[in-house]
């Protein structure tokens, strides 16, 4: 974790977020390893450690997503911004269908893709999850 992210301000981040990632909606508990507070904008972008640009992600979520703020969209070919939870709301881009995340939008579209939403593990987990009554669309 960077140095200037305190664990004050992490608990803050995950309380906000209901300890869940804000871009695939895993809860914390539900995973081996400890949720990351992502730089929606990134450093190397120029984006600062302010709540207003802190999300919660799991770690399947913040190793794709990385560093990057925008996705070239597989068909149009045009560069598209990525989610931004604290700006966007999530229902806007993206809705539960079965165990898929299915975009609405092309930000939830080039999202999903560069996040790889609906891989093959990552479906077998929120189906776990839904039989489990402990992931929305159940």
């Amino acid at each position: 974790m960077p140095t200037d992210i305190t664990n004050s301000v992490r608990a803050e981040v995950a309380r906000r977020a209901d300890h869940r990632c804000e871009y695939c909606l895993v809860r914390e508990e539900h995973t081996g390893f400890p949720h990351q507070v992502d730089h929606i904008v990134s450093r190397k972008h120029g984006g600062s450690s302010a709540a207003d640009n802190l999300a919660l992600a799991c770690i399947v979520c913040n190793r794709y997503k990385g560093s990057d703020v925008a996705s070239i969209d597989a068909r149009t070919g045009e560069v598209i911004r990525l989610f931004h939870p604290r700006r966007d709301q999530w229902a806007d881009h993206f809705r539960i269908s079965g165990e898929h995340i299915e975009p609405l939008t092309e930000v939830g579209r080039a999202t999903v893709e560069l996040l790889r939403l609906n891989t093959g593990e990552r479906l077998s987990e929120r189906r776990l999850l839904q039989s489990l009554s402990d992931y929305p669309g159940h």
